[in-house]
Formats: structure tokens, sequence, C-alpha cells
């Protein structure tokens, strides 16, 4: 009885945890890297969405805690981490850049408008000069949305080959990663 007891026994595996919040459609692409490090999903507990924004999902992971090459397997997920986060910022920087001349554009199109406002309530109107900022000041609140498209399109041009090159060096790491399990 106590021979089958012993060999029932199942061998003692701590694990250290780990919890990523992030977008949905990232999540899938995340869980494959990080399996290359030694991670592997928490069948205990499943990928819950956050409540307050149904687009993002908690993925919820483990490792064992005794794994070979730790230390260099660690030194890569902080690799592949700091990628992509720098993707991240990538991404953003395509819109922060269009957003930013738009705004500019909208207000000098206000201040525009604000002065043709100004000259059609002074005394005694000045109608002529009230015409001559208003065309701007439409113009200012128009051509926006046609500057941010435009920027956001070479932007876009600019930085597809810099994201492209971050995802090859992800894949670097992972393939480090991989050949380290």
């Amino acid at each position: 009885m106590t021979s089958y007891m012993e060999n029932s026994r199942k061998e003692f595996k701590g694990y250290e945890y780990k919890e990523i919040i992030t977008d949905m459609d990232k999540a899938s692409f995340l869980m494959d890297g990080y399996e290359n490090f030694g991670w592997e999903q928490d069948d205990n507990l499943s990928s819950i969405s956050q409540g307050a924004n149904p687009k993002k999902v908690m993925i919820r992971m483990k490792r064992n805690r005794k794994i070979v090459n730790k230390m260099e397997l660690t030194r890569l997920q902080r690799n592949f981490e700091a990628c992509i986060h720098e993707i991240e910022e990538l991404e953003k920087s395509k819109t922060s850049v269009a957003t930013m001349y738009a705004l500019i554009l909208a207000i000098l199109g206000t201040a525009f408008m604000a002065g043709s406002t100004f000259a059609v309530t002074a005394q005694p109107s000045h109608i002529i000069l009230c015409i001559v900022l208003a065309i701007p000041g439409f113009l200012g609140w128009i051509f926006p949305y046609f500057l941010y498209k435009k920027i956001i399109r070479k932007q876009t041009a600019k930085i597809a080959p810099l994201i492209e090159e971050k995802y090859d060096e992800i894949y670097e790491i992972c393939e480090k990663g991989n050949r380290l399990l």
C-alpha cells in the first residue's frame, strides 16, 4: 500500500506567476511570445475581460521557478517586453504628430473666427474685415481633418518599416528564448 502511495505522489513544482493586461487583438501574440521564455497560460484561472474596458483582457501565466537558464530567459523576456513597448510608442506616434498639427490649425482658425466676430460687432461694423477674417477661420476649421489624414499617411509610411524591424527583433529574441528551454 505504501509503495502505491509513493508512486502516485506528484513531484512538487513551485511556480512564479505573471499577469498581463493587454488589448484583445494582441493577447494571442503576447501569449505565443511569453511561451518562448518558459511561461504557460495558467489553466486554473481563465483570462477575463476588464470590466471598465471590454477591449482589454488579463492574461494569467505561470512558469516553473526552477527552470533552466532562468537568468538568460528573464533577460530575453525583458528585451521582448521593451520591444513590445517600443512598438506601442511607435503606433501612438502615428497619430500624435497628426493630432498636434490638426489642433494647431484648428486653433488658428478659431482665432481668425474670433477676429471676424469682433470685427462685425465693433462700432462701426467692419464687414469687409469680418469677411476677410472669416475665410481663413472657416478654412482653419475644415482643413485640419484633411491635414490629419495626410500626416497619418506620411507617418505610417515612415514608421511601418521601423515597426517591422521591431517585430523581426522580437522573433529573434523569441527564437533565442525557445532554444534555451
